[in-house]
């Protein structure tokens, strides 16, 4: 099993040293990520964030999490990504998603297509990607990318290229990921009806056994490797756990709060029962580097104490 790791997704910050102080104080509470969010919405803009975070910490990896692929070229990402990796000695972990939120599309006046289409352009932009972060020079003819005979300048401090997480929930995405990624992300949520329709059928055992089941599959021999990584929606630190849970399962119907206590995707209960549930889901499906998000960061802090690295 690998050790346990930790990391928050953070949003934004009202100044430069508002953002400073939330690198600063995550790197100094054990997480060893800080990673940022990609929506056309009220949040940083990732790239220059992960900069600005890196420059203010000392060990601190920064991370995407995770680009939509269909905002940007994936010779621009490759460019940027390296430039990056350079700028903070090295402690970059590049993740890249499908893209899911119909409106974003609409405002930037972009086609939302069908999930397996970007699904698809995805898996060609990694194969760029990897390419390209890898030293290479890269000639390629797709479906949705054409590009001939391209190299990068600089290239990456981390070789042979940064860590690479795929995220999402969909079978086709965790499919891509199994067999590209070194990092699996799991996120647990289907959003349909373009995005406005947030499916958490995926939180249940049944559902994670399924989707586990799905990506040591497709992975084959590589599956040892890969760092399996679950976005954890919602913790709530507690000593009424079963109050809170039946709370949000009264917002999340159907899941019971059985349910949920059950699923990565949600952690409820006190610093010891967290740490304990933590332990059963790595033994049971293999997570161990688990995001939350910024809300939770410093109630969370307790556990990241005593399992980060073991």
């Amino acid at each position: 099993m690998k050790p346990f790791r930790f990391g928050v997704n953070v949003w934004r910050a009202a100044s430069r040293a508002e953002w400073v102080d939330k690198a600063r104080k995550i790197e100094d509470l054990g997480y060893s990520t800080l990673s940022v969010p990609d929506h056309l919405t009220d949040l940083f803009a990732p790239i220059p964030a992960l900069v600005s975070a890196a420059a203010a910490t000392r060990t601190l990896r920064v991370g995407t999490n995770v680009l939509n692929n269909d905002l940007r070229h994936p010779v621009l990402v490759a460019r940027e990504a390296a430039t990056v990796d350079l700028l903070t000695d090295g402690r970059l972990q590049l993740g890249v998603g499908a893209g899911h939120m119909k409106s974003e599309y609409d405002q930037a006046g972009l086609d939302f297509d069908a999930g397996a289409i970007r699904v698809e352009r995805l898996a060609e932009a990694i194969t760029i990607l990897k390419g390209l972060l890898a030293g290479e020079q890269v000639t390629f003819s797709g479906r949705h990318y054409r590009v001939s005979g391209h190299t990068i300048h600089p290239l990456p401090v981390q070789r042979p290229r940064p860590p690479l997480l795929v995220g999402g929930n969909g079978r086709r995405l965790l499919t891509l990921a199994a067999r590209e990624a070194d990092i699996v992300g799991f996120s647990g949520i289907t959003f349909r009806e373009g995005g406005t329709a947030p499916d958490l059928s995926g939180w249940t055992v049944t559902a994670v056994n399924d989707r586990m089941r799905l990506v040591r599959e497709a992975a084959g021999a590589r599956y040892d490797r890969l760092e399996l990584n679950a976005l954890v929606q919602r913790v709530v630190v507690t000593d009424h756990r079963r109050q809170a849970a039946e709370e949000l399962a009264s917002r999340w119907s159907p899941l019971s709060p059985e349910e949920l206590f059950q699923s990565p995707y949600v952690l409820i209960g006190t610093v010891g029962q967290l740490v304990e549930d933590l332990r059963m889901r790595r033994e049971r499906w293999g997570f161990s580097y688990y995001v939350v998000f910024e809300p939770y960061f410093e109630a969370f802090a307790p556990v990241v104490a005593q399992l980060a690295g073991r």
